[in-house]
Formats: C-alpha cells, sequence, structure tokens
C-alpha cells in the first residue's frame, strides 16, 4: 500500500480530516505491524477555532502544533487517556486532526491504550522509520459529518462547526 507523504499532510485540518477517513492508521506494536482503518477523525483549526489547543497560542504542551503537518501531536486528557493527533498544514499555522476511532475501537482514549500509543511518540514524523504512519486502503468510503464532541468550553459558533467525520455506516 501507498505510505502517506508529507505533503498530504500539509494540507488544512478540515480538508485531511475528512479525506483521512477510511484510510489505514498503522503502528508497530512489539514489533509486530498493525493496521486498522480510521473511522472517525475531528479537525482542530488553528488560532482562530476556540476548540483548537493553539487558540491561546504556543505553549510547551502546543509548540508540535505549530509544525509542518506530517507529526504526530499526542497529549493526556484527564491524566488518563493519550489522544492522537496528525498535525496537518503549513509550518506556524496551528492545525491538527484527532483520530477518534478505528474500525472495531470507538473512542481516542481507547485506541490509543490498545495500540500502546502514548507520548513517546510525540511530534514523530508519520513514518514507517518511527512505527507510526499512514497508508492509503484501497477502498472508498461515504462520510458523514458533524459537530465536533467535548467542546462545551468552545464559543458557540466553534461548536456548531461540522468538523467530525466518520464513516456513514449506511453505504
Amino acid at each position: 500500500m501507498t505510505v502517506l507523504d508529507r505533503e498530504y499532510f500539509r494540507q488544512d485540518a478540515v480538508t485531511v480530516a475528512k479525506d483521512i477517513v477510511g484510510k489505514l492508521l498503522c503502528v508497530n506494536v512489539n514489533g509486530k505491524t498493525v493496521k486498522m482503518r480510521i473511522t472517525e477523525t475531528e479537525a482542530y483549526l488553528g488560532s482562530d477555532d476556540t476548540a483548537c489547543h493553539a487558540h491561546k497560542g504556543r505553549t510547551a504542551r502546543t509548540e508540535v502544533m505549530f509544525c509542518q503537518g506530517g507529526v504526530t501531536y499526542i497529549y493526556l486528557c484527564y491524566g488518563i487517556h493519550y489522544m492522537l493527533n496528525i498535525v496537518t498544514g503549513e509550518e506556524n499555522s496551528p492545525q491538527a486532526v484527532l483520530i477518534r476511532g478505528l474500525e472495531g475501537v470507538y473512542g481516542p482514549g481507547r485506541l490509543t491504550k490498545q495500540l500502546g500509543i502514548t507520548k513517546t511518540l510525540n511530534n514523530k514524523e508519520l513514518c514507517t522509520a518511527n512505527g507510526i504512519w499512514v497508508e492509503q486502503s484501497g477502498e472508498s468510503v461515504k462520510i458523514k459529518k458533524g459537530k465536533r464532541i467535548g467542546i462545551a468550553y468552545a464559543d458557540k459558533k466553534d461548536r456548531n462547526r461540522l468538523w467530525r467525520f466518520t464513516i456513514d455506516s449506511n453505504q
């Protein structure tokens, strides 16, 4: 299969979040490659998006979001669950795509736990050498969009954006 390259991830977060649904997240787990279809994502689009971690500027936590697209952004949520995000866009334009679900694994915290993804993979280029990458699946999927989840703190306009993408199970 074709591995998605750095150029692919230089697109904006909304474009990547929608397009990456149906592709394969690949992770080297204990010397074995596990490939799972991405079924749900959310886009977080820079400083103007009050739901985006980078909304309030650069911090130690968000510094990776200011990198050129194609690296991982992994953070600990509620002190319990690691969240896997893929940085997108151009350098100094903080954007990311949260991977919310994989086929058979629902929830961003569950998928990182199942795949052994921790903060040790933060700010790693998505490539086979780093043990985490994304491949074309060779299949087309129908996508449905909806509101992002868990962002009650954001401005109403941002809470209402249809930047959550899932495989339409009615296809």
